[in-house]
């Protein structure tokens, strides 16, 4: 088996910038996001653990910006792949993925959905742009209780005070997120258009240089070895950004009761 070796993941390149990125390179991973996962779900599939540690930059052999989605283990066919038959909306179901950043529904033990997955790119980007969550930190004497804390968190805060000081389309794009129905295709063309358009009021610009990412600037001013590239995958990469491609993946397990089989 041959495997890409890719670089840092994303928490680790937050880490690098002091834990704070700035607002054109949120919109820029947010960008990518939102075209990674649009292309997972056309296959079918949902990543159910979105985080800035599955997400990882190209170690170094491109131009240091294009980033890849890792770590399917917890991913799952949504659908059918030839009947597009949309698995069923269940509750009772256990939380999967890292609780900072799963959906409200996740929590509350529903079956998750493109949806989630869309969700969870939500809160990724409000860490990365504020510094943290409001239900980091948060102290109980179990993990089941810790995450029953961050569930109630998560459901008494409002969008607009979980996006405070950030520019209004993050907010937008929350509400957008937890107003789509369980089986709905999200519109991602319309979320990446509202982040370009911010991009552009913001007179920012992708002159697709290594230098347009906040870690690749303080890897420049410490004598790093960055230099301006393509903003194209490194060669010999799958072109989608997945690291080791998508075609491992796409026997990704369901459940035998998915599209109407019976309960083992």
């Amino acid at each position: 088996m041959v495997m890409d070796l890719l670089g840092p993941s994303l928490e680790d390149q937050f880490n690098k910038c002091g834990r704070r990125f700035s607002l054109k390179t949120v919109l820029m991973i947010a960008d990518q996001m939102l075209e990674r996962v649009e292309l997972m779900h056309s296959r079918h599939l949902i990543h159910r653990d979105i985080k800035p540690a599955n997400f990882v930059t190209d170690g170094g052999r491109g131009s240091g910006n294009f980033i890849f989605c890792i770590d399917f283990g917890l991913s799952k066919r949504y659908r059918h792949p030839r009947t597009l038959q949309h698995i069923p909306q269940r509750e009772g179901r256990s939380l999967t993925g890292t609780p900072r950043y799963a959906s409200i529904n996740n929590h509350l033990g529903v079956e998750q959905s493109r949806r989630d997955d869309l969700e969870s790119i939500g809160y990724v980007l409000v860490y990365f742009l504020k510094g943290g969550l409001p239900w980091q930190g948060l102290k109980a004497k179990s993990a089941t209780k810790k995450y029953k804390l961050i569930m109630e968190k998560k459901q008494s805060i409002t969008i607009p005070t979980l996006c405070q000081g950030c520019p209004s389309q993050f907010a937008e794009y929350l509400a957008y997120c937890r107003s789509l129905k369980f089986e709905a295709k999200p519109n991602i063309a319309y979320l990446r258009g509202m982040f370009r358009d911010l991009f552009r009021s913001q007179g920012y610009t992708n002159s697709n240089s290594s230098l347009d990412w906040d870690w690749n600037r303080i890897d420049s001013a410490s004598g790093g070895n960055q230099t301006s590239s393509s903003s194209g995958p490194p060669q010999g990469t799958d072109p989608h950004g997945y690291g080791g491609g998508m075609g491992q993946h796409q026997g990704a397990p369901m459940d035998q009761q998915d599209y109407g089989g019976k309960r083992n």
